[in-house]
């Protein structure tokens, strides 16, 4: 049993979990994709995934409402690239279409929290340094 962590605000955000749990979700499609995809589509798709949690994580040590939802939306950009990647790993037959729907509607939701979270931030506008909440 792992012994108790400190939890820091980003592990308790709805959309931090979700896009931690698709990261692990895109990680095991990918293994089925072609070895020769190794360095192409697999290797983008993980990195896109991988961005949305890691731009989550970096916006929220920062001081200002403005400048964490700067990076919710590095985020969401790279939801969209998930996207597009997962629509070629379709086109190019690397995925079922049940598969595709799966991932397409986890995506979906994915992306409509990080555009949630983007405009809370947006006109929250506050600044960790002068709030006293």
């Amino acid at each position: 049993m792992l012994p108790p962590f400190h939890t820091y605000s980003f592990e308790k955000l709805e959309v931090w979990i979700l896009a931690k749990e698709l990261r692990v979700d895109i990680y095991k499609l990918t293994q089925s994709f072609p070895r020769e995809e190794q360095y192409n589509l697999t290797s983008q798709l993980r990195r896109a995934i991988g961005s949305v949690t890691a731009n989550l994580v970096e916006g929220s040590g920062r001081a200002s409402d403005k400048d964490r939802a700067r990076f919710t939306n590095n985020a969401y950009s790279s939801a969209l690239e998930v996207l597009d990647h997962l629509i070629a790993a379709f086109d190019l037959g690397f995925i079922e279409q049940s598969d595709y729907t799966t991932f397409r509607l986890k995506l979906d939701k994915l992306i409509n929290k990080l555009n949630a979270y983007y405009k809370y931030q947006v006109n929250r506008d506050g600044d960790l340094r002068t709030r006293r909440d």
